[in-house]
């Protein structure tokens, strides 16, 4: 088909218009779909990690963190709560969940249902070691054992327990069995007695003579209140101990341990965070607490004596930078589960926990962290 010539070529001239326009239009749409695609693949503006990073983050699918302490202003707690709240996990692309009525936290990361949570020792770690698989201590949070024996104030040493009764909570820690054996002690002449009744007030009643506790909330409770007490620390003794310890499952450990590295690096960050602005860190815990229907276990007079005594441990740890954790550190806790805590061939300690991941998230003793 030819195309018949019209007056002054008009015919030819439209038609090569229309072909230039329809072009000039084709090549617009290109531009649009390429923009779009660039547009697609850009990191939102929160995000500080590269695209690489983030979709190798994304890849580790939904972490799983169980609170066994629920909205607790401690170190391993708090930390993963604030980073959740200050969008640390998400400027690294990392998917968090969190349970805050996990009290089996162990189980479920052993197994593979969550991948992160926290204990109040690594005397803890130690003792579920036997029944706990697959489990990876990767963070300690201060080189203070969080025990103490407070006590009637007719109790002046820890000798006077001898004849009277001396409660605890759940199992009687090795760390306050190395106490009382430290302090000449015969424990066969104390009465123990497993307590359910978590009020202070027990001791300084004389409903029992002294409890083994946490030292950053029932003597707080107690010195808020007026009420005179006596305490005894294991540092009175001459005992060091171990902060609080974050467990990874160790398979997603293998697997995803850039992952797992950037969910401790935000929940560090986090903890700077507090460590640095300690009330606000409280009245955002708190509120936390208060908005899960948990406000009543977690006052914030009590968050605030907690993370007062608490925050105080992870600044005075010896073994390094918040977090960090060593071989050595565990070792006088690692002797005393042993002894104290009938704990039977137990693994090594290198098999328990990995001193490195931590570690390297620091440079010259400050934590890495990404900056667009």
């Amino acid at each position: 088909m030819s195309l018949r010539p019209t007056p002054h070529g008009r015919g030819t001239s439209s038609l090569g218009r229309l072909f230039s326009g329809t072009a000039m239009i084709a090549l617009a749409m290109a531009g649009f779909s390429a923009q779009v695609a660039r547009a697609a693949d850009e990191l939102p503006e929160n995000v500080l990690v590269s695209q690489e990073e983030c979709d190798r983050n994304k890849a580790a699918g939904t972490i799983t963190y169980i609170s066994g302490y629920g909205y607790s202003a401690s170190a391993g707690q708090v930390d993963v709560f604030l980073a959740k709240e200050l969008g640390y996990f998400d400027a690294l692309c990392l998917t968090v969940e969190i349970n805050a009525a996990g009290g089996n936290g162990q189980l479920l990361v052993s197994s593979g249902q969550a991948q992160f949570t926290a204990l109040g020792s690594a005397s803890d770690v130690m003792l579920a070691a036997a029944n706990s698989r697959n489990l990876t201590a990767v963070a300690t949070y201060g080189s203070t054992s969080p025990f103490s024996i407070f006590a009637n104030e007719a109790v002046k040493s820890l000798k006077d327990l001898e004849g009277k009764r001396l409660g605890y909570f759940i199992n009687i820690t090795p760390i306050a069995l190395a106490m009382l054996d430290a302090a000449g002690v015969d424990v066969s002449k104390v009465e123990l007695i497993k307590m359910t009744n978590y009020d202070p007030t027990v001791v300084t009643r004389g409903q029992v003579d002294a409890i083994v506790g946490y030292a950053s909330n029932q003597p707080q409770t107690l010195k808020a209140m007026n009420l005179p007490f006596s305490e005894f620390l294991p540092s009175d003794l001459g005992l060091p101990g171990t902060y609080n310890v974050m467990e990874v499952n160790s398979k997603f450990l293998a697997e995803h341990r850039e992952a797992a590295a950037d969910f401790m690096r935000a929940s560090l960050k986090a903890l700077e965070f507090c460590l640095a602005e300690e009330e606000k860190c409280v009245d955002m815990i708190s509120q936390l607490a208060a908005d899960n229907n948990q406000g009543s276990a977690f006052p914030r007079e009590q968050q605030a004596r907690t993370w007062g005594v608490e925050s105080e441990w992870v600044r005075s740890s010896t073994f390094g930078p918040p977090g960090v954790q060593t071989v050595a550190g565990w070792q006088s806790e690692y002797d005393m589960a042993q002894k104290f805590g009938g704990l039977k061939n137990p693994p090594a300690i290198e098999a328990m926990m990995d001193p490195d991941l931590v570690a390297s998230l620091y440079q010259d003793g400050k934590l890495i962290w990404p900056e667009k």
